[in-house]
């Protein structure tokens, strides 16, 4: 892939699953927080899949739609638009109820310093989401950084760990976790809780980070040595299926690839395509922020891109010199500081 048209192709050329599991979907779709960075590929691979399926069903999405183009081109591509402040309550009640609904509203990034609104947008806005789609099936977007940092040998927290998330990031995440669980269990709303870490696609993501650093020449710190990433791709398709496995209480799943990665072996696998050799510092710390996803793989399949995949793409990326969205994030972080 050497251009965004074409990687936004691939990531919205939905799945033979895919499309057979929105045919058997009753009702419509909105995305709540459509403008993040997973969100316009989510809607438009949305729209391809119920196309597809020959279903007549509305694609819906959501944001402010403060800046910036993306309204126009959500429309363009099929989506039908809101614009919507959601912790305005007026506006929020004035949205259509529909059948299925993800939910991707949060702050994570420029907390430190701003936790109040973090707590709001990750804690508080759930509850008055969770109350005015009650009669809604949802899934909820969240977050492995509910979970402790777990010994490396370990595998990754399943869905059955403790949680015991590491700063108030990671604090907010489970508070919006556990505030929609109420709700869920007052009204039997039917939910899935989505544990990401981490997407990627080329424009941003712990591999680009990785791929830059190591062709600028920059040290790659591999104190937190090793990671869990997906292709945007495949897990915009698991939040959509995962329609399909809500429950109350809430379905639990972790999502993300299936391997521990090793960030050293990654550094040396850049340079390698690169043609530049890694400056590698640090030392690999015994634990690192993971996640199991096997309940996930079972449900739904292996993701169809592997480790190696993006690894080849990213770094015919960056050699390339492709568009890159200033988003690093921060896999570094072992103390919770966002």
């Amino acid at each position: 892939m050497l251009t965004v048209q074409e990687l936004e192709a691939n990531m919205t050329e939905p799945s033979e699953e895919l499309v057979r599991d929105l045919a058997g979907l009753d009702g419509d779709i909105m995305l709540l927080g459509v403008g993040g960075k997973m969100g316009p590929t989510l809607a438009r691979l949305a729209v391809q899949a119920v196309r597809k399926a020959g279903v007549s069903k509305r694609v819906i999405g959501a944001s402010r739609f403060s800046k910036g183009t993306l309204k126009a081109e959500l429309e363009a591509n099929g989506v039908e638009t809101i614009s919507v402040d959601l912790l305005d309550d007026r506006e929020l009640q004035k949205l259509p109820d529909v059948r299925n609904v993800l939910y991707m509203a949060g702050n994570k990034f420029g907390t430190a310093g701003n936790e109040h609104f973090t707590w709001v947008m990750n804690a508080y806005l759930p509850g008055r989401v969770a109350e005015k789609f009650h009669n809604s099936r949802i899934v909820v977007y969240s977050t492995g950084n509910v979970y402790p940092l777990t010994p490396v040998a370990s595998g990754g927290p399943t869905e059955e760990h403790a949680t015991g998330p590491v700063g108030e990031y990671g604090q907010s995440c489970l508070g919006r976790e556990r505030v929609f669980e109420h709700f869920a269990r007052k009204y039997d709303t039917p939910m899935a809780i989505y544990r990401l870490n981490y997407a990627i696609d080329l424009r941003y993501g712990v591999l680009l980070e990785i791929a830059k650093a190591v062709k600028s020449g920059s040290p790659v710190d591999v104190t937190m040595g090793h990671a869990n990433c997906i292709w945007q791709g495949d897990a915009n398709e698991i939040a959509l299926r995962a329609l399909t496995v809500c429950s109350t209480p809430p379905t639990v799943l972790n999502v993300t690839g299936p391997e521990t990665i090793s960030l050293r072996w990654v550094a040396r696998e850049f340079g390698k395509r690169l043609g530049v050799e890694p400056v590698i510092t640090g030392q690999e710390a015994p634990t690192a922020l993971l996640s199991n996803a096997g309940k996930v793989h079972q449900l739904f399949g292996y993701p169809k891109v592997s480790l190696r995949q993006m690894i080849d793409w990213i770094a015919e990326w960056v050699e390339q010199g492709g568009d890159t969205w200033n988003k690093p994030t921060h896999f570094q972080e072992r103390e919770g500081n966002y």
